[in-house]
């Protein structure tokens, strides 16, 4: 076989998974990721893996592939990344979301930066490795899931419930939301860049409340409404100011970025230094719960019996009790919450060497990088892969410029990626898995 180039290749890649619609509204009624995964396990397949797709419903389809290591005595390496999007409303963008064009030095599409470019980096490493036929130096799995964007139900947690034995000996595993460039400064000319490696993310629970009344007329005094007590209690809750809290992660980033010790007063005044960073660390300083959605009532002249909410909780690491405790309260006895989807927090140190192996390939490729652990206020897959006792990682290396708003991109409109970024990742990468 003749060897592949990865940075040749991966534009192409990145491009032609975004063209392939996995749009994933979250109620199981989209095109699904089959497409998206018979592209994918083509891919590998012309390479010598023997990969499988496994649906959990019609067209939700995963991707696996073990790659043989050079010493498969040792613990595997999980590799994972999503093959599903969130929706879109195309006129509102530049360029179509399912274009993959290339145009200003960027691949536009939904996709881009969330996760398709990480896919298409994945791909083009390893097919350029087995090409050359070069093993790395242990197993490697491969996991193309679906439906990370609505909480994994179809993909990772399906997986590793039912399908755990293919990831035996994996005992670490990167994937997304890491890994990627942020310079300190920009807006003054600073040229200070940082690499952010996700080591935590904060738990999940999203949550109806409800509200029971009395359903009466509209024209009567009713001093049990519903209405009434669910919006006394979601004003409580969204108005709410949580304490700071600083983990080992958010302290270990705080030591790294100001070189002194940051303290819980100081916090909010250190991440109003950070620029375009500081949306998504500010995240991290605090347990969340935002309102999202209310519902009552069908007619303006009748007190409803009901009235529903919708609360979008994160927790940090550790404080899952207080957060819950903290709700409670603030809800009162008279509105309940159940929950709609709920998911654990997870953190682990920066040490060991497959953090010397992230932080070693970058170097390599940007001798002036700095990198340092962040939390993430969203989740990913890591969480279900955690259940199996493996220590996950966000890394999915991209040098960015200064200027661009890589946070923003996340769900956002006009999605892209830089083509050089693209390259770059697939550089580092395929030094990481000569270093792991």
């Amino acid at each position: 076989m003749t060897p592949l180039n990865g940075e040749d290749e991966v534009v192409e890649l990145c491009g032609d998974l975004i063209r392939i619609d996995s749009t994933n509204a979250g109620d199981n009624s989209g095109p699904g990721e089959r497409k998206a995964a018979e592209y994918v396990a083509a891919k590998l397949a012309d390479v010598g893996l023997e990969p499988q797709i496994l649906e959990s419903d019609h067209g939700r389809a995963n991707v696996i592939a073990r790659v043989e290591g050079a010493d498969p005595g040792r613990d595997a390496l999980l590799l994972h990344g999503h093959l599903d999007v969130v929706p879109f409303t195309a006129s509102d963008w530049r360029h179509h979301p399912l274009s993959g064009e290339v145009a200003d030095g960027c691949v536009w599409g939904r996709g881009a930066v969330d996760m398709k470019d990480m896919d298409a980096m994945i791909l083009a490493v390893v097919r350029q490795r087995l090409s050359a036929g070069r093993k790395p130096p242990r197993d490697i799995v491969l996991a193309f899931t679906a439906d990370e964007e609505a909480g994994g139900n179809y993909g990772a947690q399906w997986l590793t419930e039912n399908h755990r034995h293919l990831f035996d000996g994996c005992t670490e595993a990167i994937g997304e939301v890491g890994g990627f460039s942020v310079t300190m400064g920009a807006q003054d000319g600073g040229s200070r860049r940082l690499y952010l490696i996700e080591a935590a993310e904060k738990g999940i629970a999203w949550m109806r409340l409800t509200a029971k009344g009395r359903a009466g007329h509209g024209s009567m005094l009713n001093d049990e409404n519903a209405v009434t007590e669910l919006a006394e209690a979601v004003g409580r809750l969204g108005r709410y100011e949580w304490p700071v809290r600083l983990t080992s992660t958010v302290q270990a980033f705080f030591d790294e970025v100001f070189e002194v010790e940051v303290k819980a007063e100081d916090a909010e005044a250190a991440v109003a230094e950070l620029g375009l960073l500081a949306r998504m660390i500010g995240a991290t300083l605090r347990n969340t719960a935002n309102p999202t959605m209310l519902a009552a009532g069908y007619k303006a002249n009748v007190i409803p019996q009901a009235a529903t909410a919708h609360v979008d909780g994160r927790f940090l690491p550790g404080y899952e009790d207080e957060f819950f405790q903290t709700v409670d309260e603030l809800l009162g006895p008279n509105v309940t919450r159940e929950f709609v989807y709920h998911d654990v927090a997870v953190e682990t140190s920066f040490t060991g060497p497959l953090v010397k192996a992230m932080a070693d390939a970058l170097h390599e490729e940007d001798p002036g990088a700095k990198v340092v652990p962040y939390t993430l206020s969203g989740g990913t897959d890591l969480k279900a892969f955690s259940r199996l006792g493996i220590r996950g990682f966000g890394f999915a290396p991209l040098q960015l410029p200064p200027d661009l708003d890589f946070s923003g991109m996340f769900h956002g409109i006009d999605e892209r990626v830089p083509v050089d970024s693209l390259r770059f990742g697939v550089r580092v990468l395929d030094r990481f898995l000569d270093y792991c």
